[in-house]
């Protein structure tokens, strides 16, 4: 009976949760956004402001999750995502893996979905944070991320491009390695588990495993791309070898730690 009661609850709790997401996001675009843009700053300072916001903003989302109940979870070494200019790859088991980062990491870029910057509950945000948006395609996309790092960004990118599916074999794109071999930059990876497995691809908000569910997001060093820098060997062979071994690196990981 203990049991239906503290489930039921978190039913509950993850539903109102998510609709503090949903208003505070609102509030976000159509009031702090809007007054911020009356300021004197420069573009950048803007969208470095903007981001902070976002930033602090998902701190007490998650703050909220642990502290209403729908979830714990544990960082370790997070101190690494306290840098600048980071090339910051994950492995993405759940939907809110982007909200960890985000929450972790300031000044944080990502690469969006162009329907996002369409869509009129997110296009505001996406264009007040100046995030990247992946309508471009190809090695356009990578020469934005390639900018954002050298400008001093955080970029964060999930190599799978999807959430992973439970019970299926990690598959990784080329995209995080593309950026990392033509920019000459270190990978800094991070390990996300989430057990037991909840808000998965496909998977409905309302359908909340049987215990609370426990995130360990575990920052790696960084992973030097110097190995595989083309030297004599073409870039595209660099970067196919690059993603086989990052995918070997996330596979073995995540194994190790849920032994």
């Amino acid at each position: 009976m203990a049991d239906h009661i503290e489930r039921g609850w978190r039913v509950l709790a993850t539903a109102l949760c998510f609709g503090v997401f949903g208003i505070g996001g609102l509030l976000v675009r159509l009031v702090v956004f809007p007054l911020l843009a009356l300021m004197p700053w420069s573009p950048a300072t803007h969208r470095r402001v903007c981001r902070d916001v976002i930033h602090h903003a998902l701190r007490f989302f998650l703050w909220l999750m642990r502290a209403l109940g729908v979830i714990q979870y544990q960082v370790r070494n997070g101190e690494r995502l306290r840098r600048g200019g980071l090339l910051i790859v994950a492995n993405h088991p759940s939907l809110i893996d982007i909200v960890f980062l985000m929450a972790l990491t300031r000044g944080a870029d990502c690469v969006v979905k162009a329907a996002l910057a369409r869509n009129p509950f997110t296009r505001g945000t996406v264009a007040a944070a100046g995030w990247i948006r992946n309508d471009a395609g190809g090695m356009s996309l990578v020469e934005d991320c390639i900018a954002s790092l050298k400008a001093g960004s955080n970029l964060i990118i999930f190599p799978e491009g999807t959430r992973t599916r439970p019970g299926e074999p990690l598959l990784l794109q080329r995209g995080a390695a593309n950026v990392a071999v033509r920019g000459g930059f270190d990978l800094t990876p991070v390990v996300i588990r989430c057990e037991p497995p909840t808000l998965t691809k496909g998977e409905k908000w309302y359908r909340v495993p049987s215990r609370r569910p426990r995130y360990e997001i575990d920052v790696h060093p960084d992973f030097s791309v110097a190995p595989w820098m083309p030297g004599d060997t073409e870039v595209v062979q660099a970067v196919r070898r690059l993603t086989r071994s990052l995918s070997e690196f996330f596979t073995r990981e995540i194994r190790r730690e849920g032994a």
